[in-house]
């Protein structure tokens, strides 16, 4: 199997030397027209495809200079016209980049033009700028784009894509609304799978996906030498050094509509790679593929039993790579189950990185969606992307993603409905039991057995354990948050890393919604400053005088569901539903020699019951009745201050912490 993949690899190589080849033959010595020797009235012609791969003219006047009114210096203003100028409606989109000449001398790229016209006069990079872009360093920041008149537009880029639906492209619009991207559907060509040579005035593409889905915005090229092309005449997305995927392309017909004219064409062969894409354009090289990011795509609708792979290259990038990955998997889903609405996502992920096995992550989850499961299916997998891109510590190239789903119209929830623990006194080190009984939606009431070690430093007395599901933040908690106004956002601010390990450890250790938790509640928990006070759990119930936003100071390390390092604090299964709900139970932590002699006394092993919390089970309840979007900590509502019934008829605290082990 090995041995086959290094042939097909020779091959491919093998094949790209032969079209390099064949470049180079069309390569010859091209004299250049300085931007200082352009004159008035000057005319010639440029170059580009509209129809196949056939390379036509049309012809070229120019008008003036414009001084300094490009991101790269100097532009040319030119009218352009011809039959093929009137077949097109004026300059269109894809066009940009063509080169144009004067006296057989090349002078640069139709790159520019004014909105709201009628496409017949803009402007052209001088190619003396572009070249430029062979010799720019990797690292080199690049200054904004500030040209002098703000009418003044690149001659857009639509992209063409491949394999993919309206709705997962809306999506990806919107969450790179700077780009303005104008995703167009389009075919593929018979000749798209062979490469073939470039030359001044072809069609060429900068890819962002590759393999079962494509997507790529085309342009004209304006000059080869050897394995160097320049090409676009302005940027793409103005993203300085990358590897985009540079790719032949075909140009079916040029379409024309109320604002602009383009071309309609298809991303080809993968042929090279774009490493520059600046003020003045993009450049590339021949025959040097990059790699990108593989995705490896499995989803499966578990009630019609459909099944879909698909296998994708992305561009490796801070802001695009979390973006494009959630778009090739929220496109796959839509496919696969062919459908919108609500339903349950099951879901495991893999995201490998190419520094090492040590800093892979791989997490496992389930989402339930009245109304869109398809989106909530992916909103995981971009966000921990987005943050591995984005993290502080390390730089994170990603070696690899392997994403699969299980989606069903059922809703797969369950709430807490009792748990009952033993023993219910113990020492540092013991283990308590529990028997928790959930009741899923429409369904029958199961028991999950569990066990929790109590840790060796636990202090001595009262421990108040809560069981909840994992997307469940505990009663008092969120109160807590919510009586001082802490937003996501800010506890998200107040939240500090060590380092990497410190984040992955985050990462990989968040709860699942489908976890069954069993933890340690601290009691008096807060998030204010009490001057070195200790915190008594009244203030939890809000009955203090409020307490300015200036004294919100870093919650407590294990609070919010942190555990910190204490790894035995916290213990967990993973059931097949969605974990709705919560409650607590208090155990005595008392020495070795008094839980002996509690055992010693009483012969039968004492049972202690959960307070389960009303509020938690009242809004499940409603949610039996009444389905509702569900999210990863996006719980209950405000909660209530006052009394809840505790079952028994009579009012008790809404967080109530019951002693239930016998009086010793």
């Amino acid at each position: 199997m090995i041995r086959l993949r290094i042939l097909r690899r020779l091959a491919a190589r093998t094949c790209l030397a032969a079209v390099c080849c064949a470049m180079s033959l069309t390569a010859f010595a091209q004299d250049f027209m300085n931007v200082s020797e352009v004159r008035e009235g000057m005319t010639g012609y440029a170059k580009t495809v509209v129809h196949g791969n056939t390379i036509e003219t049309f012809p070229v006047e120019i008008l003036g200079v414009m001084k300094n009114s490009g991101p790269s210096g100097d532009l040319i203003l030119a009218k352009f016209s011809g039959p093929l100028i009137e077949e097109t409606g004026g300059i269109a989109q894809g066009m940009s980049g063509s080169p144009v000449y004067i006296d057989g001398k090349l002078v640069g790229a139709i790159a520019y033009g004014w909105s709201f016209t009628n496409s017949r006069v803009g402007m052209i990079t001088p190619i003396g700028d572009m070249l430029k872009l062979w010799n720019v360093p990797t690292k080199e920041e690049i200054r904004p784009f500030n040209a002098r008149e703000s009418s003044l537009i690149p001659i857009a880029t639509p992209l063409m894509v491949s394999g993919f639906d309206g709705v997962s492209t809306e999506w990806m619009t919107s969450k790179l609304p700077q780009y303005n991207f104008m995703p167009v559907n389009t075919a593929s060509a018979a000749a798209d799978e062979a490469p073939a040579p470039l030359e001044a005035g072809s069609s060429v593409a900068a890819s962002l996906v590759n393999g079962d889905m494509k997507m790529g915005a085309i342009g004209t090229v304006t000059y080869v030498d050897g394995d160097n092309i320049v090409a676009f005449g302005h940027p793409f997305l103005k993203k300085g050094s990358m590897n985009y995927f540079m790719h032949n392309a075909y140009i079916f017909t040029i379409v024309n509509n109320m604002s602009s004219s383009f071309k309609l064409g298809s991303v080809g062969a993968e042929i090279g790679r774009i490493n520059q894409d600046r003020g003045a354009g993009i450049a590339g090289l021949y025959g040097r593929l990059t790699a990108g990011i593989p995705v490896t795509i499995n989803i499966r609708d578990t009630d019609t039993g459909a099944n879909n792979v698909k296998r994708v290259k992305i561009i490796e990038d801070n802001e695009l790579t979390p973006v494009l990955a959630a778009t090739t998997v929220y496109n796959t889903v839509n496919k696969t189950i062919d459908r919108s609405g609500g339903g349950t996502a099951t879901l495991s992920y893999t995201i490998r990185s190419s520094n090492g096995r040590e800093k892979d992550i791989s997490r496992h989850n389930m989402y339930y969606s009245v109304d869109n499961i398809n989106e909530k299916s992916i909103d995981e997998l971009y966000n921990v992307l987005d943050i591995l891109k984005h993290n502080e510590f390390i730089d994170y190239p990603v070696l690899d993603i392997e994403m699969n789903v299980d989606i069903t119209q059922a809703k797969k929830e369950a709430r807490i409905v009792d748990a009952t623990a033993a023993p219910v006194v113990v020492s540092p080190g013991d283990n308590v039991y529990f028997r928790v009984k959930l009741h899923p939606y429409r369904g029958a009431d199961e028991v999950k057995t569990m066990s929790f070690t109590v840790p060796k430093d636990q202090p001595l007395g009262d421990m108040v354990l809560e069981i909840r599901g994992g997307g469940v933040i505990p009663l008092p908690y969120l109160i807590e948050k919510q009586r001082y106004n802490l937003t996501d956002e800010i506890l998200e601010r107040l939240r500090h890393y060590k380092d990497f390990a410190d984040l992955k450890k985050t990462i990989e250790g968040e709860d699942a919604n489908n976890d069954l938790v069993i933890e340690i509640l601290q009691q008096g928990v807060s998030m204010i400053d009490d001057g070195g006070e200790k915190v008594v759990k009244e203030k939890i119930r809000g009955k203090e005088p409020p307490v300015q936003n200036k004294d919100i100071v870093k919650p407590d390390k294990r609070g919010l569901n942190d555990t910190g390092d204490r790894e035995d604090a916290k213990s967990s299964i993973a059931t097949p539903y969605i974990v709705k709900g919560d409650g607590q139970i208090t155990i005595k932590v008392v020495s070795p020699a008094e839980r002996d002699a509690f055992l010693a006394k009483n012969h039968q092993l004492n049972e202690a019951k959960a307070v389960i919390s009303e509020e938690a089970d009242e809004a499940a309840a409603a949610s039996d009745e009444e389905a509702e979007d569900e999210t990863p900590r996006d719980h209950k509502k405000d909660a209530p201050h006052g009394g809840q019934d505790g079952g028994d008829g009579q009012k008790t605290d809404a967080f109530r912490l019951v002693d239930l082990a016998s009086r010793m």
